[in-house]
């Protein structure tokens, strides 16, 4: 029930246009550079995309899969879903990019679940402004469609 009501009320502050605080600390941001250069290592974190469908089949981040938009009942829902196939030891990172971050929709209702659930190394993606100016302008791997994960 908990649960339930953190998410109601920081859903209902986005729809509003108010900013929620943000559920993460400092350290558990991640650049886009750094995670480009995990992607390109060849031993990437898991990565998931928290927004739009339509924005992930655009463009989205080089093996991300789909698993929002959280900042809807049923995405959050679609979300949790995605979450059962995922140990909470994994080494994840959510990102969304539909807008600038500071009014995201769809990251903190993620992070909170994930939080909620206990997982134990989940980082943010730092997307000050939208995907395309922040990881795609800047030549970053992306992969166009709907990729099924």
């Amino acid at each position: 029930m908990k649960l339930l009501s953190t998410l109601v009320l920081m859903l209902g502050a986005a729809a509003c246009g108010a900013t929620a605080a943000d559920p993460w600390q400092p350290a558990q941001m991640i650049q886009p550079a750094e995670l480009k250069q995990l992607i390109d290592s060849g031993k990437p974190p898991v990565i998931l995309m928290v927004g739009p469908r339509i924005l992930y089949n655009g463009a989205h981040i080089k093996g991300a899969s789909f698993a929002g938009p959280a900042g809807s009942p049923e995405g959050l829902d679609r979300f949790h879903q995605a979450l059962a196939k995922i140990p909470v030891t994994a080494d994840l990172v959510i990102y969304c990019g539909c807008c600038p971050m500071e009014r995201c929709p769809n990251i903190r209702p993620a992070f909170q679940l994930l939080k909620e659930m206990k997982y134990t190394h989940v980082r943010v993606l730092q997307v000050p402004t939208n995907l395309p100016t922040d990881w795609t302008a800047k030549g970053y791997p992306v992969e166009k469609g709907d990729i099924a994960k």
